[in-house]
């Protein structure tokens, strides 16, 4: 049966607007659209598309700062997951999943439903964010990932780009937050000669110096709903040259600069039509706390959909019976995380030709990360609020079963754990040896990235900041 998908629009005139809204139509097919025009701030826009009597099953949101560049109708027809999170490459920070969300319509109504104080932080922050995340955890689903072909803030206007970033400043205010900022800035300045890079680092600088780390939310709610008048006085301070009008040219030009490998593998051109290669698999065998979240969103981004630490009720089954012919790669290219380690060997076997990526980091801090990451996630119970709206006894089980296999215990002990990751990087050397083709150890917490990952998968090395997912110790040793 055709599932009915409803597109909302939201559109404060972004230069993208108008080929954002034609390409949106084109690859996602919806049932009805609903265009939400120059409502401001965006707390107010999420309060509109809640009001709208919806009559589908599933409804795709999006802003206009978003170029979808792929076909989604496929996987939306055949979607059930309660929330899909999409990938997509933004300019200003690499592989995110922002601005385009694929949410059932069950959970459309819940989230209705929500009542946030006004002045909450987080909803001042990220209102839309915030109120699906309550109804997911009311609901008790979970968060699905999905990575697309999609532009995310390319080609935009100079006074779109000066607000957006100043948000970013005040959604960065954490240490975390802080060294993945400084850490982009670096990046921008590295490119000066990109005008969108100078508005942005002005925008930071600006809202840095204009807004106090410990101010109020109620004032920096002011704040943001006054950021496009600050934007529009702003940036004709920097004197920079008109933007002339956007074509799809442009558009296309880019899309075949930054997906060149992908498109290059087949015999279409159009960036709309590619289908990911699934002929060989691409496996991530570096411990927990090693960078494989980062790993995956660089795979993610230059085309290998992979998926990080599985664990539906199939791999749960799969795990028991020792089957590592896992059903997930059907659908993706390949599996990080430590669900691969024991049966790496096994794997190298079942897809010949597939290459191995050995992440590793400084044993103490990697001894040091652990025992944090584990200090909150123990075996048999699970009081970390992250994890609230997965299917916790599934989850549970695996994190069980994958601690027994790899680790050899459930709880930290660093003697253990050390001894651990000495022995799994030599029986990963030893495997390899006579294969150097076969395998790449990469330190990303160490700093290395693109340059090492892309000759050995044998692409272009990409010009964007590489995904240093929640890696502080990687971002400190770029600055320094």
């Amino acid at each position: 049966m055709t599932q009915k998908i409803d597109l909302v629009f939201r559109t404060i005139g972004e230069r993208t607007s108008a080929i954002a809204l034609e390409l949106a139509i084109q690859n996602i097919q919806p049932h009805q659209v609903h265009i939400i025009e120059n409502i401001k701030p965006f707390s107010a826009a999420v309060n509109h598309m809640l009001t709208i009597n919806y009559d589908c099953d599933f409804v795709v949101f999006m802003d206009a700062d978003c170029l979808i560049l792929e076909d989604m109708a496929h996987f939306l027809q055949n979607n059930q997951y309660p929330y899909v999170d999409c990938y997509v490459l933004d300019k200003f920070r690499g592989h995110i999943h922002q601005g385009v969300h694929i949410t059932r319509i069950d959970l459309v109504q819940h989230m209705k439903q929500v009542k946030v104080p006004e002045y909450d932080l987080k909803y001042v922050l990220r209102p839309e964010s915030r109120v699906r995340a309550i109804a997911l955890a009311e609901l008790k689903l979970s968060k699905q990932f999905k990575p697309f072909r999609i532009f995310h803030d390319f080609f935009q206007s100079y006074t779109d780009i000066f607000a957006k970033m100043a948000l970013r400043e005040l959604r960065s205010r954490t240490h975390h937050t802080k060294i993945q900022l400084t850490a982009a800035q670096r990046y921008w300045q590295e490119r000066a000669d990109d005008l969108d890079f100078v508005v942005a680092h002005h925008a930071v600088k600006y809202t840095h110096a204009a807004i106090a780390p410990d101010a109020a939310p109620e004032e920096i709610a002011a704040f943001i709903a006054e950021l496009p008048n600050i934007a529009a006085i702003e940036v004709p301070k920097l004197n920079l040259p008109a933007q002339p009008a956007l074509t799809m040219v442009e558009i296309e030009a880019k899309a075949r600069s930054q997906w060149n490998w992908q498109l290059s593998r087949t015999s279409q051109t159009s960036p709309s039509e590619v289908n990911v290669r699934r002929d060989r698999k691409v496996f991530g065998i570096g411990l927990s706390r090693t960078g494989t979240k980062s790993l995956t969103a660089a795979l993610y981004t230059l085309g290998l959909r992979t998926i990080h630490y599985p664990d539906d009720e199939t791999t749960l089954r799969e795990l028991s019976e020792g089957n590592c012919n896992f059903s997930v790669l059907q659908h993706y290219d390949g599996i990080t995380d430590i669900t691969t380690i024991p049966y790496y060997m096994q794997l190298d076997k079942l897809f010949p030709g597939s290459q191995f990526i050995l992440t590793v980091r400084d044993k103490q801090a990697w001894l040091d990360s652990m025992e944090r990451h584990w200090s909150g996630r123990p075996a048999f119970g699970d009081e970390d609020e992250n994890q609230l709206n997965i299917d916790k006894e599934v989850h549970l089980k695996i994190r069980r079963f994958l601690r027994a296999a790899v680790y050899g215990c459930y709880e930290f002990n660093a003697d253990r754990l050390s001894y651990v990751y000495d022995l799994h990087h030599k029986l990963v050397l030893d495997y390899f040896r006579d294969r150097p083709e076969s395998l790449l150890v990469l330190n990303i917490c160490g700093g290395q990235g693109w340059e090492d990952l892309c000759q050995f998968l044998g692409t272009p090395v990409i010009d964007q900041p590489f995904p240093y997912t929640k890696k502080q110790s990687a971002l400190m040793a770029l600055m320094s």
